[in-house]
């Protein structure tokens, strides 16, 4: 079957037919990110812990801890397998909340690090080198936080430190991809209501941190997958190593 050929600047330009992966995909953002793809035409391959509810979904799934880096390959290879890989939305990620930075404890500090900072490079470069086997373009987006700014507040300093270090790598991974027509941008999302969020917060803190967004609200899941796609898409070929903040306001630099 021949496809239909969309202006590059089309958000669904570059996607149809084409497979995605997509981290995270049973999350509060994954989710919604996941559903997007599809309905932008391309084949969603969801990817979350085992148990997490993935078959459920509609979407092919790969269900695995991705602190198991031998699985990374894996996850592309079967990619590869639905139809020519796209992009890769990296959404999984894990936040051990803490009053003040005297409770954060060593394994605090090495599960965050290890599932956001780490696990995000040698996914990144397994998707990298799939794109490259395959000799075709693609896209990563990688998600970071407004903490990477602001270097978080309390107990969440170990977390804002590891998607301070996912804009970082970001840059210098888009540098060294760049010549084999792979882009890697980051997004950056302010206070979404999702279940992360919200753990660990009572309603006064929640108010309180409301007051700060000049928006007045939480943003909903589904208002993130906008940039998700448009970075996926040819509408953004020209862009890597940018990071798109997306807070209602709260971060403006």
């Amino acid at each position: 079957m021949t496809l239909q050929r969309y202006p590059a600047w089309r958000n669904d330009a570059g996607l149809i037919g084409k497979s995605v992966v997509v981290t995270g995909a049973s999350g509060g953002i994954g989710k919604e990110v996941a559903a997007g793809f599809a309905e932008a035409g391309a084949h969603v391959l969801a990817v979350d812990l085992p148990g997490s509810g993935l078959e459920k979904a509609g979407h092919q799934f790969f269900e695995t801890d991705l602190m198991n880096l031998t699985n990374h390959d894996e996850i592309f290879k079967k990619a590869q397998d639905i139809a020519p890989l796209a992009a890769l939305a990296h959404c999984a990620a894990v936040l051990r909340r803490r009053n003040t930075v005297d409770e954060v404890t060593e394994e605090d500090w090495d599960v965050q690090i290890d599932v956001n900072l780490k696990s995000t490079f040698f996914l990144n470069r397994a998707a990298y080198h799939s794109f490259r086997s395959a000799k075709t373009k693609g896209s990563i987006i990688n998600f970071s936080s407004q903490g990477w700014w602001t270097g978080g507040f309390g107990g969440s300093v170990v977390y804002s430190a590891s998607k301070g270090g996912i804009v970082s790598m970001t840059r210098g991974l888009a540098r060294s991809f760049a010549a084999d027509g792979v882009r890697v941008n980051t997004v950056a999302p302010g206070g979404v209501d999702t279940k992360m969020l919200r753990d660990g917060q009572d309603d006064a803190a929640m108010k309180s941190f409301m007051t700060m967004i000049p928006m007045g609200r939480l943003a909903e899941p589904h208002e993130m997958v906008g940039a998700v796609i448009f970075l996926a898409s040819e509408a953004s070929s020209y862009m890597t190593g940018t990071l798109l903040n997306i807070s209602g306001g709260q971060l403006m630099y």
